[in-house]
């Protein structure tokens, strides 16, 4: 019951330096103050309406996140504030990786976009190509992700 006490405190409060970042890549064109709300296309997989959205930790996941992000809008990557609980995200916590080292999480409550990051270094045009063509070939065998 303190948790719960300490994390309306921790919403109430707003960010601070010292308040944990979280950050959003995607290819939507969005505003400080928006939302970002489950129920829309999905960035990744089948395309369809999400049942969840995604944070991270860290910003080389939010690159990853952007640059893989279905869409032809210009890739970015924002500040944001979960406005409830979020959990892991369980296709980057399984058993090919022990606890969350990608700091990565889901929710089905929204996210508040509070800042942009407008200066960051996306990853080599090789490696992306592969990234994409390995998720493609994990479609094509039917795996498909824990989060559709």
């Amino acid at each position: 019951m303190g948790q719960n006490k300490n994390e309306q405190k921790l919403r109430e409060q707003g960010a601070t330096p010292f308040a944990q970042t979280y950050f959003h890549g995607t290819r939507d064109d969005l505003k400080v103050g928006d939302m970002i709300e489950v129920g829309f296309n999905s960035n990744f997989g089948q395309k369809k309406n999400a049942k969840y959205i995604f944070l991270t930790a860290t910003l080389d996941a939010a690159i990853w996140g952007a640059e893989l992000a279905f869409g032809e809008g210009r890739e970015r990557i924002y500040l944001v504030e979960p406005t409830g609980a979020i959990e892991d995200d369980p296709d980057l916590t399984d058993k090919k990786f022990p606890g969350n080292p990608t700091k990565s999480y889901r929710s089905t409550r929204s996210f508040k976009v509070v800042g942009e990051v407008t200066i960051w270094k996306g990853h080599p045009t090789e490696q992306v190509r592969t990234m994409k063509e390995h998720l493609e070939r994990l479609k094509d065998q039917g795996i498909n992700s824990l989060n559709d």
